[in-house]
C-alpha cells in the first residue's frame, strides 16, 4: 500500500519529472480547508493505484518555486504529469469518482 510522497522544490525533478509512471501532484497548504477535504481522496488513490500511479503532495507555503513554475494560483490544485508533462489539471476539492474519471484515461491499462 503506497502513501503520497512528500514533494519539495529539491526532489520534484527526480520524483515527478523523471518518474516512469504517471504522477498526481497535490499542491496544498495546512491552512486550506478544501485541501483537507480532498486529502483522504488523494491518499486513497495512492493506496489503490499503487504501481499505476504515483501520488505526491507539495506544501506551497514551503515549496514555492515549483508552484510558481506551474502557475498554481489557487489550492488545492492537482496536476497529473505523464513523461514529465502536465496532461491534466484539477482545481478545487472534487469527489473521488470525478477525480478517477479524469485520471483513468492517462493510466496504464484499465483498473
Amino acid at each position: 500500500m503506497s502513501k503520497p510522497v512528500e514533494l519539495t522544490d529539491d526532489n520534484f525533478k527526480q520524483e515527478v519529472l523523471s518518474a516512469t509512471v504517471p504522477v498526481l501532484v497535490d499542491f496544498w497548504a495546512v491552512w486550506c480547508g478544501p485541501c483537507k477535504m480532498i486529502a483522504p481522496v488523494v491518499e486513497a488513490l495512492a493506496a489503490e493505484l499503487t504501481g499505476k500511479l504515483k501520488v505526491g503532495k507539495m506544501d506551497v507555503d514551503y515549496h514555492k518555486t515549483v508552484a510558481q513554475q506551474y502557475g498554481i494560483r489557487s489550492i488545492p490544485t492537482l496536476l497529473l504529469f505523464k513523461n514529465g508533462t502536465v496532461v491534466e489539471q484539477i482545481i478545487g476539492a472534487v469527489d473521488k469518482a470525478s477525480l478517477l474519471k479524469k485520471l483513468e484515461r492517462h493510466l496504464p491499462q484499465s483498473f
